[in-house]
C-alpha cells in the first residue's frame, strides 16, 4: 500500500464527524408471523456482515447487547465484538448494553480493554441496570439489590480505567487488594457510558459522574425524554465537570427505506412481532400491535425514526434540537428482518441520512 493511502486511512480514523451514527443489535431470534426462525449460528453471522457494511458504509458505531435467553444469539458480547474488530477499520465498538449488575467489573474491563488492543482504539462499554433481568438468577444474584449492585460496581469499573494497581473493597464482591490490572487499554482512557430508559435518578448519576448518558427512546415524542437531558446536564454541571464533555447518546429503534410507505410496510410485520414477543413474555399475553396502532406510533410527531431518508434525517434533527445529543444509534434488525432489507436500510442511513444530519448540525455549531 502505498504512503499517501496509508496516511489517508489514518487520518479517516482520526477525524471524528459533526453528528455520529451507528446501529445496535441485541441479536435477536424471534420467530417471525409465519413462525419461521433463524437460528443462532446465522444471526450471529448476519450480525458480523452487517457490522462490516456499516465500517465499509462510513457510520460510526457499532453496538451489540447482551441477554441470556434463548430468543437472543448474543450473551457474550465482547466476543462478537471481537470478531468484528478484526474484520473493520474505523467503526466503534461498543456494548449496548452491559448489564452491569450481574457481571464482574474486572472480567468486563479485561475483556473491553482486550477488545480495545485489538481494535486498535475503538472499543467503548455501555453500561446499564439492564430492561431484561434474566441475568439475575443466572448468575446468583438478588433483584431486591439491582440498585446498589449497580452503583458499586459501577464504581469499581470507573477505579478500573484510573490505575493500573487498585485497593478496593465493597459489599458485593471480594475485596481486591494492591492488585495489578492488566491488560491496559490503546486508548487514553476506555470510553464509558451509562444505558438510561427513563428513569430520573440515572440521568443524574450518570451526570454526577460525568459519564456519557446513552439516552433509550424506544416511543412516545421525543419532548417527554428533555427532562432527562437536562436532569443530566444540570447534575454534570452541579459537580462540577465540563458541560462539553457531557454527551449525550439517542439509542431507539428504526427504519429507513426508500420510501415512507416501504418503510412503514417492511418494518412493521417485524416490529409487530418483536415487540409482541417480549410483551408476551413479560405479561404472559399480550394483544399484537395493530398496523393503525403502529402507524400512530411512528407519526411525524413520535420519536422512533421510520420512514424516508428525508423523514428519518428531519426526526433525528428535530431531536438533535431537543437534546443536543452527539450521536444516534438505531436498532434496524428487530423480529427476523431479512438480512437483504436490513442492508438495504444500513446503505441508505449512511449514504442519505447521515449526510443530511451532520451538514445541518455543522452549520448550526458554526452559527453558534
Amino acid at each position: 500500500m502505498a504512503m499517501q493511502e496509508k496516511q489517508s486511512i489514518v487520518t479517516a480514523k482520526k477525524e471524528k464527524p459533526a453528528f455520529e451514527f451507528g446501529l445496535y443489535t441485541f441479536g435477536d431470534t424471534v420467530p417471525n408471523r409465519h413462525g419461521v426462525q433463524v437460528n443462532h449460528k446465522q444471526r450471529l453471522k448476519e450480525i458480523i456482515d452487517a457490522a462490516i457494511l456499516a465500517d465499509q458504509a462510513g457510520l460510526d458505531i457499532f453496538g451489540i447487547g447482551e441477554h441470556h435467553t434463548l430468543d437472543f444469539a448474543v450473551s457474550s458480547n465482547a466476543v462478537v465484538l471481537a470478531a468484528i474488530a478484526r474484520a473493520t477499520e474505523r467503526i466503534r465498538l461498543t456494548s449496548a448494553t452491559t448489564v452491569l449488575s450481574t457481571v464482574d467489573p474486572v472480567r468486563l474491563f479485561e475483556d473491553f480493554v482486550t477488545l480495545d488492543l485489538l481494535s486498535e482504539g475503538r472499543a467503548e462499554i455501555i453500561a446499564g441496570r439492564g430492561a431484561f433481568v434474566d441475568s439475575f438468577p443466572l448468575f446468583g444474584y438478588k433483584l431486591e439489590d439491582y440498585g446498589q449492585l449497580f452503583s458499586e460496581k459501577l464504581n469499581l469499573l470507573m477505579k478500573l480505567r484510573e490505575s493500573e494497581r487498585i485497593t478496593w473493597s465493597g459489599q458485593f464482591r471480594s475485596m481486591i487488594h494492591d492488585s495489578e490490572i492488566a491488560p491496559r487499554p490503546h486508548q487514553r482512557e476506555l470510553p464509558l457510558w451509562v444505558g438510561v430508559g427513563g428513569t430520573p435518578q440515572s440521568a443524574v448519576y450518570a451526570g454526577r459522574l460525568g459519564l456519557g448518558m446513552a439516552l433509550a427512546i424506544l416511543g412516545g415524542s421525543p419532548e417527554r425524554a428533555k427532562p432527562l437531558v437536562d436532569l443530566y446536564r444540570q447534575s454534570g454541571i452541579e459537580a462540577g465537570h465540563d458541560a462539553s464533555k457531557l454527551q449525550v447518546a439517542v439509542t431507539s429503534h428504526g427504519y429507513v427505506a426508500e420510501t415512507s410507505q416501504q418503510a412503514k410496510d417492511e418494518f412493521y410485520p417485524h416490529y409487530e412481532s418483536y415487540m409482541g414477543h417480549f410483551l408476551g413474555k413479560r405479561s404472559g399475553g399480550a394483544a399484537p400491535i395493530s398496523r393503525s396502532d403502529f402507524e400512530g406510533m411512528v407519526g411525524p410527531a413520535m420519536a422512533i425514526p421510520v420512514g424516508s431518508p428525508q423523514e428519518v434525517a428531519e426526526k433525528i434533527l428535530r431531536q438533535y434540537e431537543l437534546f443536543g445529543h452527539s450521536r444516534h444509534i438505531l436498532q434496524l434488525d428487530i423480529g427476523n428482518m431479512p438480512y437483504a432489507k436490513v442492508a438495504k436500510a444500513i446503505e441508505l442511513l449512511a449514504g442519505q441520512v447521515a449526510p443530511i444530519v451532520r451538514r445541518e448540525v455543522a452549520k448550526q455549531k458554526q452559527r453558534v
